[in-house]
């Protein structure tokens, strides 16, 4: 009996030391797994953890919204608060006249084949007169017939009911992404290009308010620079602005050297009515940025492509005239200044990230919801603290899959392709699995070079 006994404390003795190698042998051939790239940070607030817990508005905010909706008495409020919010969910590019000028002429050409191939005696005059009506009819009943949002109070009033809380989380989120990883990022200004309510000024504020001492609103709507002044107030005209220092314009500062910290535009690039106008707002909002430019819109196909193609204005196309030489460099969500990879594979599925967050507390709304969103933040200047050598980061593009001892993790990675990787302690290191395991859709994921991979392109899953 005591011979067993011995047999088994040796086993196990032997056990711990082949433990103790393949440790030691783990850390040798990973070298970073002293965790040069955690900064001192736990594994669950690693440096690449950006998301944020369930948002909700700041309280005067939220009080001052209940009480101008409470006043305003708008009739069937959930119900139309309920088809804003698809319309909006819902809305696309207005079809350029080039694609449709196209678009006609191929449905032309293709009726005439058809006319052709019948034979007979043809009458070329009415049947052209007919072929066009055709076309029109076609064209009307098949092409997307975008509108521009005009608001007066009543329908400010629904907007702020349906997106109120919504668009603060997803804003809140992306600058979140500068806050964590730019520290000491103190902007004095800040420009917000399409206001509507001023969502924007307040999530700035909860970021920076001990810095910011100029907030410039612009947007084209009275009705809505109205709103935002009275949630501003607490709905209460005499009272003193919760925020100082907010100045509402309805056209953006003339001067193209008048220069902000930081720039915002949240939901505003799918209010302008063509590619051109999307161009130019790029630019114009790019020479006003002076550190970082944000934009931000819905997390549907339509508002990733507007966002891709804003990206892709900034860093590859240059106005006539510049007047800050400094170049963009993509700062968030991607990890690389190439095409988008989700842009380059059939089908298209948009770039996006949630937020979840308290509602307003209104009739209809669920307590919680979830906020899906894409964003993208240029930047003039280069990061502050490099990265230990051979450490890069990825972004995680969808819900991380933990199992055990190994985590599923779908990547955009820094050589512009997405990747489905399998992350286990023993190929990775003890310290990327922790990392892995303690991030989420949204965060980004240390990549550490000279390691064993188990890497699959993610059209495997």
């Amino acid at each position: 009996m005591a011979s067993r006994s011995y047999a088994a404390c040796v086993l196990c003795q032997r056990a711990a030391v082949v433990k103790t190698i393949n440790r030691g042998m783990s850390a040798a051939a990973h070298p970073q797994s002293q965790a040069d790239f955690l900064k001192g940070e736990p594994h669950k607030k690693h440096p690449g953890v950006t998301n944020l817990k369930t948002l909700r508005l700041p309280e005067e905010l939220q009080v001052a919204a209940q009480l101008i909706i409470h006043r305003a008495q708008v009739t069937r409020l959930p119900e139309r608060t309920q088809k804003l919010t698809n319309f909006l969910w819902s809305r696309k590019r207005a079809v350029e006249d080039l694609s449709l000028r196209q678009k006609a002429v191929g449905l032309e050409k293709k009726l005439w084949e058809k006319a052709m191939q019948k034979g007979g005696d043809i009458d070329e005059e009415v049947l052209d007169d007919r072929i066009r009506k055709k076309v029109f009819s076609e064209l009307r009943r098949t092409t997307y017939h975008w509108t521009p949002l005009k608001f007066d109070e009543e329908l400010g009033v629904v907007y702020m009911a349906a997106r109120l809380a919504g668009g603060y989380a997803a804003v809140r989120r992306a600058l979140n992404e500068i806050k964590k990883r730019d520290p000491s990022f103190a902007p004095q200004s800040l420009l917000d290009f399409g206001s509507g309510l001023g969502t924007v000024a307040w999530a700035c504020h909860s970021c920076w308010g001990d810095s910011l001492k100029e907030m410039v609103c612009v947007d084209s709507s009275g009705p809505m620079n109205i709103l935002a002044e009275r949630l501003l107030k607490g709905d209460d005209e005499r009272a003193e602005p919760h925020i100082k220092q907010v100045y509402f314009r309805q056209f953006l500062p003339v001067s193209p050297k008048v220069q902000f910290d930081l720039v915002v535009a949240a939901f505003t690039l799918s209010e302008l009515p063509n590619v051109k106008d999307r161009e130019e707002a790029a630019f114009t909002l790019w020479r006003k940025t002076s550190s970082y430019l944000v934009l931000v819109e819905n997390g549907t196909k339509e508002g990733h492509q507007m966002l891709m193609e804003a990206r892709d204005t900034l860093i590859n196309k240059q106005e006539k005239t510049v007047y800050d030489f400094r170049p963009a460099s993509v700062f968030a969500p991607c990890s690389h200044k190439l095409m988008c990879p989700k842009l380059a594979r059939e089908p298209i599925t948009p770039c996006n990230f949630q937020q979840m967050y308290h509602a307003l507390p209104l009739p209809g709304h669920n307590h919680r919801q979830t906020e899906k969103f894409s964003y993208l933040i240029l930047s003039r200047t280069e990061p502050s603290q490099a990265e230990p050598e051979g450490v890069s980061w990825a972004r995680l593009i969808s819900p991380v899959l933990r199992r055990t001892r190994h985590v599923h993790c779908h990547m955009c990675c820094p050589d512009g392709q997405l990747q489905h990787k399998v992350v286990t302690a023993r190929k990775h290191s003890r310290d990327v699995y922790r990392c892995a395991r303690s991030s989420d859709w949204g965060d980004q994921m240390p990549i550490v070079k000279n390691v064993e991979e188990d890497v699959h392109s993610d059209s495997e899953g």
